[in-house]
């Protein structure tokens, strides 16, 4: 599974941050980064909860 940033559309407003905060992390700057981009498939509903939590659908999982 892989974990897809549509940076044209992301706002760094912490929602991915606050469901998967180990996959997820907003900087100071409002920078989001993606901590692991390849997570197991064992991560996938939490991860699935992050990717709808996003207001401005920003992220999408692959795989």
């Amino acid at each position: 599974m892989n974990i897809v940033v549509d940076r044209t559309r992301c706002e760094g407003l912490g929602m991915c941050e606050a469901m998967a905060h180990e996959f997820f992390e907003v900087t100071d700057d409002g920078t989001m980064v993606v901590l692991d981009e390849n997570p197991g498939e064992e991560h996938r509903r939490e991860l699935a909860a992050a990717v709808d939590a996003c207001p401005v659908l920003a992220l999408t999982l692959k795989g």
